[in-house]
């Protein structure tokens, strides 16, 4: 029998509770960063709420105050969000079978943290309600980003010079990143990656970033085919 779903929901609640620490000053970061660069508080937010991606909204938000080609802007954010459609390729082999509207609704929740959760979930639980689960983590990461978003906005330009938030951004992707790190390829992926995004990060309109993950990814294929 099937777990019950409320219960199944509060699970997933619960599981991506630990990385709320990590998200929300992350959320502030965002909302500081977009209240400082002149675009209006109600776009602010509204671009939390369209776009829910974190890294995307702050690359967005720079490019923006930098003036930068709009094809730039947009090729940033598409290529930021690209992983997307890997994590969305894996969850959606878990809920299949499931209302077109359903499924479209789960893909609007789709972020780093609800993937690792559900994924890790699904692997050691096989009687979980996984689409239950996995909304709950979703939803409650989505209300946990909303709120520290509004805050930042609302905050602005009020918070003190000496009152560093971007010590979350990295450790919050450290999280997420770290469970992957059993297959030797990804530890491959990451540390090349890493090396190489210390010699092009300050290339222009984050460029380094791009050049860095692909030669990440294209060494970490190599060393698991050839190794």
């Amino acid at each position: 029998m099937k777990n019950n779903k409320t219960s199944d929901f509060i699970k997933g609640a619960k599981a991506i509770s630990p990385l709320i620490a990590g998200v929300s000053p992350f959320g502030m970061i965002y909302g500081v960063t977009a209240a400082n660069s002149g675009l209006p508080d109600t776009v602010s937010i509204l671009m939390s709420v369209i776009i829910f991606a974190g890294s995307a909204q702050i690359a967005l938000v720079d490019l923006l105050k930098d003036n930068a080609p709009i094809f730039t802007i947009l090729s940033t954010v598409f290529l930021i969000n690209l992983r997307m459609a890997m994590y969305g390729a894996s969850i959606s082999s878990h809920i299949r079978g499931k209302n077109v509207f359903l499924r479209m609704f789960s893909a609007y929740f789709l972020t780093d943290q609800a993937f690792a959760i559900s994924i890790g979930k699904f692997a050691e639980d096989k009687q979980i309600n996984k689409i239950a689960f996995y909304l709950g983590g979703g939803i409650t990461l989505w209300i946990a980003w909303q709120i520290s978003t509004i805050t930042g906005v609302l905050l602005g330009k009020t918070l003190p010079d000496g009152l560093s938030l971007e010590f979350a951004i990295p450790l919050t992707f450290l999280a997420v990143t770290i469970p992957f790190l059993k297959e030797r390829y990804f530890v491959v992926t990451a540390v090349i990656t890493g090396i190489i995004m210390l010699f092009t990060r300050n290339l222009p309109y984050h460029s380094g970033f791009f050049v860095s993950v692909f030669a990440g990814i294209f060494f970490g294929m190599l060393f698991k085919r050839y190794a």
